[in-house]
């Protein structure tokens, strides 16, 4: 057969750029809920071709940030209550395994690591930083995930934590925000204990917390979408 001469690495960094891209994006809420995307100015904005991006999109909706409608437009999704409901036991259930398999073979190190990025976590809560908090506790729980080595765990946090991601943007702009930070603390001195049941039901309950945060900010009870509207056009728990 011919063989192809584009390196497949390069596609495959292209199309993950253009998906990092555009899903950090509208997790940050630089692309609105219900905005339009449009591919050309996608493909100038990113600097990729039309390809990579239309495999973003895709991925994209499979993780149910973006909305296709056939012939008409691709829409970045409304953050919808039900949505977030339907994704948060899930991803805290993902949470609470990978910390329960990653217990028996977490290290000194590892521990460190996570005392550091809590530290760092509520030291951006204090002074509003939210991207910041994001990014730190992003890092504090990926040591978990990474250390316990399960190839579907991870797969399915990538496609549904950004939805959840939306949602902490509004817990980490407020106080309540702070009420992760000790549960940080359980989690780790747990883990550090060599304790995998207590340390994964905590982890359970951090990401179960957001449910006391509706995406607006008012009580999680309202059964419609809370967020809608917006224009512009770029920027992971």
């Amino acid at each position: 057969m011919p063989v192809p001469t584009t390196p497949l690495a390069a596609r495959v960094l292209l199309r993950d750029r253009a998906f990092i891209v555009l899903r950090d994006a509208i997790v940050d809420g630089t692309l609105k809920p219900e905005e339009q995307l449009r591919e050309a100015e996608l493909q100038r904005w990113i600097g990729v071709s039309r390809t990579p991006i239309r495999e973003a999109l895709m991925r994209l909706e499979r993780c149910g940030l973006v909305v296709t409608r056939p012939g008409q437009s691709t829409t970045v999704s409304a953050l919808e209550a039900a949505v977030v409901q339907d994704a948060q036991p899930v991803v805290a259930t993902m949470h609470e395994l990978a910390v329960r398999l990653a217990t028996p073979l977490l290290g000194a190190d590892h521990v460190a690591a996570m005392r550091k990025e809590n530290e760092a976590f509520a030291a951006a809560l204090r002074r509003g930083d939210v991207s910041a908090a994001l990014a730190a506790d992003d890092a504090l729980h990926q040591v978990c995930v990474t250390a316990a080595s399960n190839t579907i765990v991870s797969e399915v946090l990538d496609q549904y934590s950004p939805l959840l991601r939306r949602v902490e943007r509004v817990r980490f702009s407020s106080e309540a925000g702070l009420e992760s930070v000790a549960l940080h603390d359980r989690m780790i001195d747990a883990c550090a204990a060599g304790d995998a049941d207590t340390a994964a039901t905590v982890a359970h309950t951090t990401w179960m917390t957001l449910a006391d945060e509706h995406p607006t900010g008012h009580p999680a009870e309202h059964p419609t979408p809370v967020v809608s509207g917006g224009h512009g056009l770029m920027r992971s728990r």
